[in-house]
């Protein structure tokens, strides 16, 4: 898969088969479109092109109410390979972008930079400034310029939108079945393991740590918590363990995100390595404690509750 920072990269691409939109979380919905993108640009020989944002438009508009992201871009684009799209582009999203009316956007990235021939939208999809475009004047445009406009309906769980927003809404609730149910897959997130404060390893546990980018520090995370955990990438097999997502309130006041992985009966130095912690079960919040002492006592209490969740789950 190729990814593309900005589409006046593309200027001498091959013609796509295009589709627009932010796809955080890359959910069940997300995933059926994408899906059927591949699928028509192979019906058509073109290549399979997903266009998203960098920042969030809600990020750029109204940051300090912008939602908080569900994927880091490292997982999003990991989703976009694993369905098989061919490429990425990750549009910078500023001032003079959000300022193309339509027409504008039409003519000078989908057609003179992207050279799309079928564009694959959702039902809710809008475009241009202030969102005046939508899929009757995508439609239009097509018939002047020359390329298929299609749309995909809405995918729907239990009579509920399969969303980014349910999504959330099912995170921050600590239902991680509602949200494996929603991705049609474990939530994960992945990133590289950094040096620590070694805390853990003081108070017999200890970690690896993953920085989780929030890219405003006055939001929080999309959940934080202790979870039982399975982690990829140091061994033939995911291996077991529990962990720690949020802003370490006992031990840290800078209000720094991180994902620490105590992997259970693993030892060894794995700097640098990226990993993938799946979240399967949240055991309880985030808290603030008194003393270190108090602290381990709690993650004894954690350890012990997840190495229980998997030792029922051998026995099922």
């Amino acid at each position: 898969m190729n990814v593309f920072r900005g589409s006046a990269q593309l200027r001498a691409a091959p013609p796509c088969a295009l589709t627009i939109g932010n796809f955080d979380g890359v959910h069940r919905g997300h995933r059926a479109l994408l899906e059927a993108l591949t699928a028509g640009a192979q019906a058509r020989g073109l290549a399979s092109c997903v266009m998203t944002f960098e920042p969030h438009p809600k990020e750029f508009f109204t940051p300090t109410l912008a939602p908080p992201r569900i994927l880091n871009l490292r997982d999003k684009l990991a989703a976009f390979a694993e369905i098989g799209i061919n490429q990425v582009v990750i549009e910078r999203f500023n001032t003079a972008y959000a300022q193309l009316t339509p027409e504008q956007f039409v003519a000078e990235v989908l057609i003179k930079r992207l050279h799309t021939k079928w564009i694959l939208i959702g039902d809710d999809f809008c475009y241009g400034a202030k969102r005046a475009g939508n899929f009757a004047s995508l439609k239009r445009a097509g018939e002047e310029f020359g390329f298929e406009v299609s749309n995909i309906n809405t995918v729907l769980e239990n009579q509920e939108r399969i969303s980014s927003s349910a999504l959330r809404n099912a995170l921050a609730q600590g239902d991680m079945v509602k949200a494996e149910l929603l991705l049609g897959r474990p939530y994960a997130i992945s990133g590289h393991v950094i040096y620590g404060r070694q805390l853990g390893r003081t108070l017999g546990f200890p970690t690896l740590n993953i920085a989780v980018a929030n890219h405003l520090q006055e939001r929080k995370p999309a959940m934080t918590g202790i979870f039982t955990v399975l982690v990829h990438g140091l061994g033939d097999k995911p291996l077991p363990g529990v962990a720690s997502l949020g802003v370490r309130p006992t031990v840290e006041d800078a209000g720094r995100v991180l994902l620490e992985v105590h992997v259970f009966d693993f030892n060894a130095q794995v700097y640098g390595r990226i990993i993938r912690v799946e979240l399967l079960e949240k055991i309880r919040d985030e808290a603030k404690y008194p003393d270190l002492d108090t602290l381990q006592s709690a993650i004894q209490h954690d350890a012990q509750y997840a190495r229980d969740y998997f030792q029922k789950k051998v026995h099922v």
